[in-house]
């Protein structure tokens, strides 16, 4: 299955070289690499103007709207069967797409989801409290109102069937994206799975972007999908 890994990135001078090369090395020839540099400042624009590879396609937003708006940028691009999302840090390994793939090969998957939360994997950074009791109380709203079982909604790494991602059109510019993808998939009856992963979350000290507002804006994202008709 030919693939297509999107990059949404935001500030990442440190790790967008670093995840590039572990991307590329866990990827085919015929698979391809879109990344939107969503108006960064620190130096990462700069970076990614070096870069010259058929394989990867680079575009710039001038201004800064955040991770829903970079995913929408990208699904208009050259798109293969299979896309991958995958953050621009180095919270997830990308060695890990074969786990990802294999219930497209193996099952009816249209959708499958990374689980943090499942257990089987080799290992899972110990970090905030409040972000995990955050991140289930999300999950468990989002599986009330889809009627799914899933372990982690938030998971930084959700894979679609170029099909089904384009059967929606997504409307949030930010992290409010992770909640839209997964109640208007739901809601169109696909097929979703999990597999679990490796986590290596990051600090705040070290990049970490997501806050509070982005939980209350999840919740808000919820009820307001679920209930829309769009």
């Amino acid at each position: 299955m030919k693939k297509t890994i999107i990059i949404p990135c935001y500030n990442e001078k440190k790790t967008i070289n670093h995840i590039i090369e572990l991307v590329r090395q866990n990827i085919s020839e015929n698979d391809n690499i879109i990344i939107v540099d969503d108006a960064s400042t620190d130096g990462t624009r700069d970076l990614l103007k070096k870069i010259d590879n058929k394989q990867i396609s680079i575009i710039f937003h001038e201004k800064n709207y955040g991770k829903g708006r970079a995913i929408k940028t990208a699904l208009d691009g050259d798109l293969n069967e299979i896309i991958i999302i995958q953050d621009a840090d180095l919270e997830y390994d990308p060695k890990e797409y074969q786990k990802l793939l294999l219930p497209f090969k193996e099952t009816n998957a249209d959708v499958v989801y990374g689980s943090r939360f499942l257990g089987g994997s080799k290992y899972s950074r110990i970090h905030y409290f409040w972000h995990y009791i955050a991140n289930k109380l999300l999950t468990y709203f989002t599986n009330f109102f889809t009627n799914l079982n899933m372990s982690d909604m938030e998971t930084g790494y959700k894979v679609f069937k170029k099909k089904v991602i384009k059967s929606i059109d997504l409307k949030e510019k930010s992290f409010g994206i992770e909640v839209e993808l997964t109640i208007k998939l739901a809601k169109k009856k696909f097929i979703f799975y999990e597999v679990p992963i490796s986590y290596a979350g990051r600090s705040y000290s070290e990049g970490k972007k997501i806050g509070l507002r982005d939980a209350f804006r999840a919740i808000y994202c919820i009820v307001f999908y679920y209930f829309s008709k769009s």
